[in-house]
């Protein structure tokens, strides 16, 4: 028997075992309090020992935050996508634009959790962590896109800490705002604020 689809099996175990935690942290952090649920709860609830827990998550805020990382190296890859010829800011927002095209009707459990990071600092924090090693990630896109001299990457790490605060404030203000108008609206012109000087 060839061993060859092997690797992708035990990646795809992998990955179904650390969505598992992920999914186990959001149902309890929702049901209990964020406060309230321990890493061995989340490991009990997803049928795992808290030593596998801890080969996927250094704690139960990144295990939270995973839905976060994973949709934004979705929206990573579709900038990655873009026309090579495009500014980085057209590339950011085009991504954009299709990234929020795709959610389609939100889950309520995203939904849900982003509720619950805003009412917990240490979450909150564990957010913001999140979205710096992501930072990184795309900043490396931009500066591929860029033509100006920027050494220090100043322009860079801006345009991206710019465009990704853009996109968590709209989430934000969406969700606090009054029913009926799309997430893409409040993307749009959150994104338009923040690219004036990226543009």
């Amino acid at each position: 028997m060839s061993t060859t689809a092997e690797p992708g099996l035990r990646e795809r175990k992998k990955a179904a075992t650390r969505q598992s935690l992920h999914d186990a942290a959001v149902r309890l952090a929702i049901e209990h309090g964020a406060e309230r649920v321990t890493v061995e709860a989340i490991a009990d609830d997803a049928g795992v020992s808290r030593r596998t827990f801890s080969n996927y998550f250094g704690s139960k805020e990144e295990a939270l935050m995973y839905g976060d990382f994973q949709r934004i190296q979705t929206l990573i890859e579709m900038v990655r996508e873009r026309p090579a010829a495009e500014s980085a800011w057209t590339a950011l927002t085009a991504a954009a634009e299709r990234f929020v095209g795709q959610l389609g009707d939100l889950d309520p459990q995203w939904v849900a959790q982003s509720r619950l990071i805003r009412a917990h600092p240490s979450l909150i924090a564990a957010q913001v962590q999140t979205f710096a090693a992501l930072e990184r990630e795309l900043s490396a896109e931009v500066a591929s896109r860029s033509k100006d001299q920027d050494p220090l990457s100043v322009r860079v790490r801006m345009t991206s800490a710019a465009f990704l605060l853009g996109l968590r404030v709209s989430v934000h203000l969406w969700q606090e705002g009054p029913p009926g108008r799309s997430l893409w609206d409040v993307v749009r012109e959150a994104l338009a604020e923040a690219g004036r000087g990226f543009a």
